[in-house]
């Protein structure tokens, strides 16, 4: 195994809108990303899809149920806050369906809190903090 070659991880995070237009965001307890907010996600097993992966997160990390997937943002992140390695995130916008979102994985996190887009707590973790200024800035394309 410590001859295998390194690769990127793929992860992915949903940011999911409620019927009042606010996204759910969670208070991390893992050591990676602690004490940040996040959106859910986690990262793309073998043999599935993105869009599977983020529902699946979605589920498993909040009990949620979400719909109509919408690519937001593609990066990499090698950053120093990732101890080392090397992800590139998808993230999707979904709708929200279904469920009451509750705390799953208390290991993993806090609690679950809808925020309105422009009352956001802090601080927030690195790649939710990304996802949310390409939404933004795609949201300011779309209006024009």
């Amino acid at each position: 195994m410590e001859n295998e070659k390194q690769r990127p991880l793929v992860g992915v995070g949903v940011m999911i809108k409620n019927k009042n237009d606010e996204i759910l965001l969670g208070l991390r307890r893992s050591p990676y990303g602690q004490g940040t907010w996040s959106f859910p996600g986690g990262h793309l097993e073998f043999g599935e899809t993105m869009a599977a992966a983020a529902i699946r997160e979605t589920r498993e990390e909040t009990g949620l149920e979400v719909s109509e997937l919408e690519l937001v943002s593609l990066a990499d992140e090698m950053g120093s806050l990732n101890k080392g390695k090397h992800y590139v995130n998808v993230g999707f916008l979904a709708h929200f369906v279904s469920g009451e979102a509750k705390l799953t994985e208390p290991e993993k996190w806090e609690r679950w809190e809808w925020f309105d887009l422009e009352k956001l707590p802090e601080p927030i973790f690195e790649a939710t903090g990304l996802m949310i200024k390409r939404y933004q800035i795609g949201q300011l394309y779309q209006n024009k």
